[in-house]
């Protein structure tokens, strides 16, 4: 009766070791080997072979796995920010979505600003793959779309020309320096009034999920550890002036949505 328990067992085993050495070699492992290569440090080196190599990204860009990466929760975090945009008067107006994020985001919060008026959505990323693989998932609604190879650090957005921007899960990614410098540019191409929508982990409540969050950050993605202390995006967003700040936390406060707004002129 237990004779399939120690072979099914085994395989278990071996498909979850294997998946986690894929993972850690196509992100912190090759970032831990382009840090030992000499040579000049490339603007996009920090940048994870899964988001830039197109194999790897058709590989995983599959709607299951980026839900069970975010426990289940995706949905529930980009139904959050579809409902805000909803509740926006976007009539003739512009949004940006700043950098490119796996799963049906970006064609779900595109719809929920076109229902809401949108003449116009940008997209932004530093990486051409990301932007080549969102045009042909957003291929429905290509006349209101524009897409540009741009750093979020450094945004060709005019001052104040967007009512809207959308950042998903692109924070906990990038170096510690240059996590306010985003923030302070997808604020700065806000109008009077523009809101901020941004997902990202969160320094969960229950002690069982930090320690695997930790765990989890430690192996992977250790940048992302720093949003729960000295990065605060609640904080870091709040000091810039002008700005005001609400945070949803869900699933025991293991993610958060911060809807941050531009004071009005």
């Amino acid at each position: 009766m237990t004779s399939w328990l120690v072979p099914t067992a085994a395989s278990v085993f071996v498909i979850l070791v294997s998946t986690g050495i894929f993972f850690f070699v196509a992100t912190r492992g090759t970032l831990i080997v382009r840090a030992l290569l000499p040579g000049e440090r490339d603007p996009a080196s920090h940048v994870y072979p899964i988001y830039s190599n197109m194999r790897l990204i058709r590989m995983v860009d599959f709607q299951p796995i980026i839900a069970a990466i975010l426990l289940f929760q995706y949905d529930r975090l980009v139904s959050m920010i579809s409902r805000g945009l909803l509740r926006m008067d976007l009539r003739g107006k512009k949004m940006v979505i700043t950098s490119c994020a796996f799963g049906n985001v970006m064609p779900r919060v595109t719809r929920a600003a076109l229902r809401a008026g949108a003449q116009q959505v940008h997209v932004v990323d530093i990486i051409e793959n990301e932007l080549l693989h969102a045009q042909r998932k957003m291929q429905d609604m290509a006349p209101h779309l524009s897409f540009h190879r741009q750093d979020a650090t450094s945004l060709g957005l005019p001052d104040a020309s967007v009512d809207a921007n959308v950042m998903f899960f692109l924070l906990h990614e990038l170096p510690h320096e240059l996590k306010k410098e985003a923030l302070k540019e997808a604020c700065r191409v806000l109008t009077p009034g523009g809101k901020l929508f941004l997902a990202e982990f969160h320094r969960p409540r229950s002690l069982v999920l930090r320690a695997l969050s930790w765990t989890y950050f430690k192996v992977f993605e250790p940048l992302g550890l720093a949003l729960w202390t000295t990065h605060d995006p609640l904080v870091q967003l709040s000091e810039l002036p002008g700005m005001s700040c609400e945070r949803r936390v869900v699933f025991f406060g293991n993610f958060q949505v911060i809807v941050a707004t531009k004071a009005a002129a």
